[in-house]
């Protein structure tokens, strides 16, 4: 079997979530069938620049194939589209030309797909928002299968969005309260979905006194991973974190990793360590006391997965419903909706030892049960099998035709937003899908089907 794994930008040193997300499926899946990554030749998300040699390129033992980006980014274009689109009725082809604005816009790439589908058995599309999805889909509906990595965010109410998630042929959703949002905003429950997640390789060689020797660090802290951006919450967990080092406690420490897009403040218990190496990271997740995630938007947070693998308990913003339902069904954490929320939670942890051992250890046990990479990986490889047996009955996607002339041009289309202030919130009920171990049940190891 030959897959192709197909992303917006990709290479060893890109740390984005879903591109991070692809290139550790395309490498674990490596292992079992052949796969093909394509891909642009961006390196940076915001303006999408060529800044990577077009043609073949090798990642990590996977081969690459990297297609040019038409044109950067417009940021003003971009968000003048943007606000058409998510604010007022429009058309069809205002979100076409969104998605275009958007970018990376690489008509390469899809030209190539076109031309090379009998190549592929299967094409794992990654991140439903971007010209390469959309356009991918609907060049090869009858082998596209998506991994929408999608939030709560405006873009889901788009048309062309619900057109996505109905036009392949199965969807590995990151969590339940993704499956939920887009079964809500698409209506596809017919087709077929799993909720896979992503794996995580844990470091057997962490080492707290190390990151304690490393950055001269003492004492209780808790610590975030990731962009630092108002976008994830950080401005409010900033807001927190002061008021409760203020009026709560005299020795808990923030200590923050990754790169920053906002101003960090000045204050003599938060501590800014920059971007970190993985032996880094997972030192610093040996050290601390606890994890935060004060992001509003997910549709799989990665490091709380490693948290949880690293038995260390989350403290997550409850409005997110994905780190809220997440951290119930584990039963491996504690979230707020507030300040006072947030003191309390942050206090328990801070003082009762045998509350962070008990969810740590119970955080251990949910990453064992989903997110291994032999429990994920087993659930691509049967969702293949079960695709390559449906292609053998002669099932067929039903694709939706594209509307004509005139229909892309009426302003027939509700202000996107709308249609996601609409959708149901809160943690989704929990479903047991075919081929996902069980408590109690462990999944064997995939078979080689090179």
């Amino acid at each position: 079997m030959k897959l192709a794994v197909v992303v917006q930008r990709y290479g060893a040193d890109i740390s984005g979530g879903a591109e991070l997300h692809a290139r550790y499926v395309a490498e674990h899946l490596s292992r079992h069938v052949e796969v093909e990554v394509l891909t642009t030749c961006a390196r940076d998300y915001i303006s999408w620049r060529n800044e990577l040699a077009p043609g073949t390129d090798v990642v990590n033992g996977v081969t690459v194939l990297r297609f040019p980006v038409r044109r950067e980014r417009d940021p003003v274009d971009f968000a003048r589209r943007s606000h058409q689109v998510f604010q007022a009725r429009h058309s069809f082809r205002d979100e076409l030309r969104w998605l275009e604005s958007e970018g990376p816009t690489a008509p390469a790439l899809i030209a190539h797909l076109r031309r090379a589908a009998s190549a592929y058995d299967f094409i794992l599309f990654f991140s439903y928002r971007y010209y390469h999805a959309y356009h991918g889909i609907r060049a090869t509906p009858a082998k596209a299968v998506l991994v929408p990595t999608a939030e709560r965010d405006p873009a889901l109410g788009l048309a062309i969005s619900a057109r996505t998630f109905r036009s392949v042929r199965a969807l590995m959703y990151n969590s339940h309260e993704e499956r939920a949002l887009i079964q809500a905003v698409s209506g596809n429950e017919d087709v077929p979905g799993v909720v896979v997640g992503v794996g995580s390789e844990i470091r057997d060689d962490a080492s707290a006194a190390r990151f304690r020797e490393r950055t001269g660090i003492a004492g209780c802290f808790v610590l975030y991973v990731g962009r630092i951006d108002e976008n994830k919450g950080c401005r409010e967990l900033f807001d927190h974190f002061r008021r409760y080092a203020a009026e709560v406690s005299e020795r808990m420490q923030l200590v923050l990793a990754g790169a920053p897009v906002m101003e960090i403040p000045s204050h003599s218990r938060i501590r800014h360590l920059g971007f970190v190496t993985d032996e880094e990271k997972y030192d610093a997740l040996a050290a601390a006391d606890a994890l935060l995630m004060p992001s509003y938007y997910e549709s799989l947070s990665m490091v709380t997965l490693e948290a949880w693998a690293m038995r260390l308990p989350v403290l997550t913003n409850g409005r997110c419903d994905v780190l809220r339902g997440q951290v119930i069904r584990a039963n491996a954490g504690l979230y707020y909706e507030s300040y006072e929320e947030f003191a309390a939670a942050l206090h328990l942890l801070e003082t009762e030892r045998g509350l962070r051992r008990a969810l740590g250890t119970n955080g251990r046990a949910y990453f064992e049960r989903h997110y291994t990479w032999s429990v994920v990986e087993a659930k691509y490889l049967a969702m293949l099998e079960r695709l390559e047996r449906a292609n053998r009955d002669g099932e067929r996607p039903h694709v939706e035709p594209e509307p004509g002339w005139l229909h892309r041009r009426r302003r027939v289309q509700a202000p996107a937003r709308a249609i996601v202030d609409e959708l149901p919130t809160g943690p989704a009920a929990r479903t047991w899908d075919a081929g996902e171990s069980e408590p109690g049940r462990t999944t064997s190891a995939p078979r080689d089907r090179r």
